[in-house]
């Protein structure tokens, strides 16, 4: 048979799938065989489907969901062999970190949907998503300490989740802490039965859709901003942006309801 008569091959399943259901866009890992790890595809893959909703006024949030047993076991690590240079190393840490920097710049609010397990950049990824909700089976770690590999980049996303302690023990022990404690320590915000795990994520998409878009839009840009700034700088910035908020057209509208039923 000649070779361009030969069937062609099945396309293979996208490393992401995204679903836009508005309000809602769901951005799903696809790579369960292999523990959902954050690949430089998939990688790139976020990267563009959160630019590409950014645009999209009608999406009010993102969910990030992954497929199979295990959350995201972090970066593939046949992608940081001993045949990678350092500045290999460095193109894939800054593209991971630009990832996780570009879901803080999202003007929609993204949540975290933990099934499984989330270790090492998987947990970095829940630390960095805005809010998360988990299942009571899930566990989570930063386990490159236990490869020789202490998890540098994840600690920025932890110490700015955790308190410094917990963080740190997260750190340089490389333990599993479960759901249970994942939420008391500050890293998810709520946990329920897995079974319960998608009416408990759509209430919380619920609540925040049914939000003013421009109010929740600047009111996650100031949240992050303030927070790197001294206090006084941090008022005098957020004086500014719910100045602006207050005479805009959904907050003039909110008010005025208010007012008239007083």
């Amino acid at each position: 048979m000649n070779a361009s008569a030969e069937p062609t091959a099945v396309a293979a399943e996208p490393l992401l799938l995204v679903e836009r259901a508005a309000p809602v866009a769901r951005l799903t890992l696809n790579r369960p065989s292999k523990y959902n790890t954050l690949s430089a595809a998939m990688i790139a893959a976020l990267r563009a489907a959160l630019a590409a909703l950014a645009g999209e006024p009608a999406i009010r949030v993102i969910v990030i969901a992954a497929d199979g047993k295990a959350f995201s076991a972090g970066h593939d690590l046949t992608e940081m062999g001993p045949e990678r240079s350092v500045d290999e190393m460095r193109a894939l840490f800054a593209s991971c970190s630009e990832l996780m920097l570009a879901i803080q710049r999202q003007p929609q609010p993204v949540i975290a949907r933990v099934q499984g397990v989330a270790t090492a950049a998987g947990c970095q990824l829940v630390a960095m998503c805005d809010l998360a909700v988990a299942s009571s089976d899930a566990r989570f770690a930063v386990s490159g300490i236990n490869l020789g590999l202490f998890c540098s980049t994840p600690s920025v996303a932890l110490s700015r989740n955790l308190a410094r302690k917990p963080a740190l023990e997260m750190l340089l022990t490389g333990d599993f802490i479960d759901a249970a404690t994942a939420q008391a320590r500050g890293l998810v915000n709520r946990v329920v039965a897995p079974e319960a795990l998608e009416a408990e994520l759509e209430r919380l998409v619920a609540s925040i859709a049914a939000k003013s878009p421009a109010a929740v839009a600047a009111g996650k840009r100031l949240f992050y901003e303030q927070l790197e700034l001294g206090i006084e700088a941090a008022y005098a910035r957020a004086g500014e942006v719910m100045a602006c908020n207050a005479v805009g057209p959904d907050a003039r509208a909110g008010i005025a309801r208010f007012t008239r039923k007083a």
